[in-house]
């Protein structure tokens, strides 16, 4: 006896619901069957194989009424409400604004759609300028996006394929208004026992055909097995490991640092005055009783010196220059870098641990991963620096980005990118961009513009982790650790 021989009892129970030789739906046998889902896909792929259940596929495309379809079953369409205020007496342009039937854009968009698209009303302009509203008898008619919405209202959608002609133009001008109409696609699978199936089923109680094993038994694939927890890296790691593949598959090479800098290069070579609040003792980790006297060049300290005076008017102390912090940024390795190497054009990131003296909470912490990339060259603009960001977050798989302007001590101009989260429903701050301003780069020698972006790492695991307290990265609770998912989808 072959393989094709033998019949599960799997694939016994799918066959005699099949047994009427009708085409029926996937969800149906599975609702009478008992079966679940993946005992019933193993049996309709047994049976395909044999040849005794032939399995028809189908995609619907379902229309179903936006939030401002909905409101148009009650409130009627723009252009509809425009033809009503006319016939109650507003006949001008002001007459129909005062009467806040209509605002702003609907009311032009109405007043188009009325008098251009559907021909419902004539305009006439008086000598004056005003212009005045009459509405024809073509009005009585409703518009086929009239019948259209009241269908798929009435029926709480309808489908593509039922749609006539005329209404299919209906809904792609309804598609082309915001929040209208839905498309939702749905998938139907229908199964019809095939000839040598319905034979099998004659066969099955005689001895010398086909049989039902006895020594199988149907497989519970839902049933708990022994849970085993192999060592992993950390989920911050393996996103900062990410982070480092998205940059490198963008071009850049990777740079590092020391993590104790001097304020010279933590804040006087960014042109943050020395008397700025970020440099106080609340907000900035000091090394008590270190300092670095060969901070840099004498030309480069005279250059920096000198832009202080200038631009901020005060007298620049060398000995505060020299006193050690544990950095507050990964930007002090970056103008180093541009400074000791004297590249024309380069793209280069760093990612490191970065210090801040501040209270700790659900979104801050004392100690933190900063990501930062730097972009080189002559001709390198903010129009290219919001074409890398947007890449770079695509390629973590944030689609949805959006800039806004903002201020940075050593930037300018400067914008912040925003993501959306769905989980959230709103807009979240992420990383801080724009072109380091001439009296950062021209002290250091650098010539070319330079673009640079950059911002915590925690916030992205946040949002990729869906945490609401970023201290929970940190808590290292094993069983969140072990069953956090590698691979999110």
């Amino acid at each position: 006896m072959s393989d094709t021989d033998i019949i599960h009892p799997i694939e016994k129970t799918i066959l005699m619901e099949l047994r009427s030789g009708q085409l029926i739906d996937l969800n149906f046998v599975a609702s009478t069957t008992k079966l679940n889902i993946d005992q019933l896909r193993r049996g309709i792929e047994r049976l395909k194989f044999k040849g005794y259940v032939h399995v028809k596929e189908s995609t619907k495309t379902i229309i179903t009424l936006g939030s401002n379809g909905l409101d148009a079953i009650t409130k009627k369409l723009p252009e509809r409400r425009l033809v009503d205020a006319l016939k109650s007496g507003f006949k001008d342009l002001n007459s129909i604004k005062k009467s806040r039937v209509l605002e702003g854009k609907e009311l032009e968009a109405a007043i188009n759609k009325a008098k251009i698209q559907n021909g419902w009303i004539e305009q006439r302009t008086t000598e004056s300028g005003e212009r005045f509203y009459f509405v024809n008898n073509s009005a009585l008619e409703f518009s086929q996006e009239e019948k259209l919405i009241t269908r798929i209202g009435k029926h709480h959608g309808v489908q593509a394929s039922d749609l006539s002609d005329e209404e299919l133009k209906a809904l792609s001008l309804l598609k082309k208004r915001p929040n209208f109409v839905n498309e939702k696609y749905h998938r139907d699978i229908e199964l019809e026992v095939t000839s040598f199936g319905l034979q099998a089923l004659k066969n099955m109680n005689i001895s010398n055909g086909l049989s039902v094993r006895s020594d199988i038994f149907p497989i519970d694939v839902v049933s708990p097995v022994s849970t085993i927890y192999p060592g992993r890296t950390h989920p911050l790691t393996d996103l900062i490991q990410e982070i480092k593949e998205t940059f490198v598959s963008l071009g850049f090479t990777e740079i590092e640092g020391e993590t104790i800098q001097s304020t010279f290069w933590n804040f006087d070579a960014l042109f943050i005055p020395q008397d700025h609040p970020a440099r106080e003792m609340q907000d900035t980790f000091y090394m008590k009783g270190l300092k670095k006297e060969d901070i840099a060049s004498n030309q480069l300290i005279r250059n920096v010196s000198q832009t202080h005076r200038k631009w901020w008017n005060y007298e620049w102390d060398l000995i505060k220059s020299e006193q050690m912090v544990l950095r507050t940024h990964t930007t002090p390795v970056t103008l180093k870098y541009l400074a000791n190497n004297e590249v024309g054009s380069a793209r280069i990131f760093s990612i490191g641990r970065v210090f801040r003296n501040e209270k700790m909470s659900y979104k801050h912490l004392v100690e933190f991963s900063q990501v930062e990339g730097i972009v080189i060259g002559s001709e390198v603009s903010l129009t290219d620096l919001m074409g890398l960001q947007t890449e770079f977050y695509r390629k973590l798989g944030i689609t949805k980005v959006k800039f806004w302007p903002t201020y940075f001590p050593y930037t300018e101009p400067s914008l912040q990118s925003m993501i959306f989260n769905d989980k959230l429903d709103r807009w979240v701050e992420l990383f801080g961009m724009g072109i380091f301003r001439p009296q950062v780069t021209e002290p250091l020698g650098i010539k070319n513009r330079v673009l640079a972006w950059g911002g915590g790492i925690e916030r992205i695991a946040m949002l990729r982790l869906g945490l609401d307290d970023v201290r929970e990265l940190y808590n290292n609770k094993i069983n969140w650790l072990r069953n956090t998912a590698k691979c999110r989808l």
